[in-house]
């Protein structure tokens, strides 16, 4: 693709008014997170317990290891430091309900302890102590408790800075301006479990310019394109159940999102007494499976550093090739689609003429195009020119293996690529990868026809379908062989 120096895109939305209207509403968050950078407290906290389970067997071991005891003396400490994990789930220390102090935390942790010290007490018995020995554990417990107390600290400000930063809270769009809506915002407001961004209706003209506060942003049209869109977790449809041919249409018009699009369910009276957040059902196959996401993270960032350690001697002298063959800089930064179609800067190395750049991509390359340098043929065609997107992997923009990201604007032909396949938008329902299953089944290079837009779609959405940790690796290892044993696709 066509090299480009770009600006960085801005990801912090500025708060607007129209017609008086906050634009943000009464959620208001600090700044728009993208939703590839959100995490849920849910998996954070499995990252706290296994942290402290480390801890806990640290401390202990080290003071077997110093004071070398008896087994019948550290059998005790062992169970506590055992029962103390399970003890802190069961009471909710890892849950961080929303607006709960520090103080509270305290508590948790204490009562805790308490559990823990019953279990010292009840094995010093069965291992027949009468007396422990009461200055060895009163040494572990005292470490033990200091550093819980200094990990759960720890936790509790983690926590609440990412609720308050934005990156902890799932940002949502309302589509229809309606009971179920005001329904839905309520129950928001009340528990601060999600962001309410805006309201969408598709009889905008009848809309209200508020729903309790949250803006009316535009109808269903106005969604599709809108600039906050790469920040939404989940489009949801609050619009009658029971007026099934509009459901219909709405969701026919929202498909072609990357977000997940979910139906809220009415509540009975009854029922509206205990109205939750999770009366919604999923209509759309764009959901997030946190424990995969978390697991394809874990993989990009090992993979992504181990190739960016073994590829430094080779990017070093690439970038010294390309200096000495031509003017201009080393690398080169794209404006491309992301996750839920977030814009981000994609980066690569300079294989074309710096005055010969082209934003949009509005002309693909070709065979023997005079824009390549003599460097830069030889970087695309054994693919170096794609090694400095391991950056965009660390940094969370990109995966090691997903749907290649095209420029923002692409033409294949005459018409911008995006609008020639109706699922278009689906391959960004994951984040773009460095290579994928399109480019290891010989979709590679320019996509400069309808036909080959329309299999490059295909192959991506079938990838996102399948995706898997083995997957993954089979494709990462498949990589190279694929790339060079196909000396005829253009690059």
């Amino acid at each position: 693709m066509p090299d480009v120096q770009a600006a960085a895109p801005r990801l912090v939305i500025e708060d607007e008014t129209v017609e008086g209207v906050g634009r943000r509403g009464p959620f208001r968050p600090g700044r728009l997170v993208p939703a590839r950078a959100r995490m849920r407290v849910r998996s954070l906290s499995r990252l706290f317990r296994v942290f402290d389970g480390l801890v806990f067997a640290g401390v202990t071991a080290a003071a077997i290891a110093i004071a070398r005891p008896t087994p019948d003396v550290f059998a005790p400490m062992v169970l506590g430091a055992l029962s103390l994990l399970p003890a802190l789930y069961l009471l909710e220390a890892y849950t961080f309900h929303r607006r709960e102090t520090l103080g509270r935390q305290a508590l948790r942790v204490s009562a805790a302890f308490g559990v823990v010290g019953v279990v010292v007490l009840l094995a010093a018995l069965i291992f027949g102590r009468s007396q422990v020995d009461a200055p060895l554990l009163a040494s572990w417990g005292i470490a033990l408790a200091a550093a819980t107390a200094a990990l759960h600290v720890a936790w509790w400000r983690a926590v609440d800075h990412g609720r308050r930063d934005g990156r902890l809270t799932p940002n949502v769009v309302i589509v229809g301006a309606t009971v179920n809506a005001e329904r839905f915002i309520r129950t928001a407001l009340a528990t601060g479990d999600v962001n309410v961004l805006g309201v969408f209706d598709d009889r905008a003209n009848r809309a209200p310019a508020q729903v309790l506060g949250v803006p009316v942003l535009g109808d269903t049209g106005s969604l599709l394109v809108h600039h906050i869109m790469p920040c939404v977790d989940r489009v949801i449809i609050a619009v009658n159940s029971t007026a099934q041919a509009r459901v219909g249409q709405l969701v026919e018009r929202l498909e072609v999102l990357p977000n997940p699009v979910s139906l809220f369910i009415d509540l009975n009276r009854e029922a509206q007494r205990n109205a939750s957040l999770a009366h919604f059902v999923d209509l759309s196959a764009a959901t997030t499976d946190a424990r995969r996401a978390f697991a394809k993270r874990a993989q990009d960032l090992v993979i992504g550093s181990l190739g960016l350690l073994a590829a430094a001697p080779v990017m070093l002298l690439v970038a010294l090739a390309i200096k000495l063959d031509s003017p201009g800089p080393v690398f080169f930064r794209q404006r491309r689609h992301g996750f839920n179609n977030e814009a981000i800067l994609v980066w690569k190395f300079r294989s074309m003429r710096h005055e010969a750049a082209d934003a949009k991509a509005s002309r693909q390359v070709s065979a023997n195009d005079d824009r390549v340098t003599k460097v830069g043929k030889f970087i695309r065609k054994t693919s170096l020119d794609e090694l400095p997107q391991l950056f965009n992997v660390l940094k969370g923009e990109m995966s090691m293996v997903g749907p290649r990201p095209h420029a923002i604007g692409m033409k294949s032909g005459d018409v911008e690529s995006e609008k020639l396949v109706a699922r278009y938008a689906h391959r960004h329902r994951m984040k773009p990868g460095v290579t994928g299953w399109a480019a290891i089944n010989g979709s590679r290079g320019p996509v400069d026809t309808a036909r080959l837009v329309q299999e490059r779609v295909a192959l991506d959405v079938e990838y996102i379908e399948r995706q898997s940790f083995w997957l993954d690796l089979y494709i990462i290892a498949m990589t190279i062989p694929c790339l060079l044993g196909d000396r005829s696709a253009v690059r």
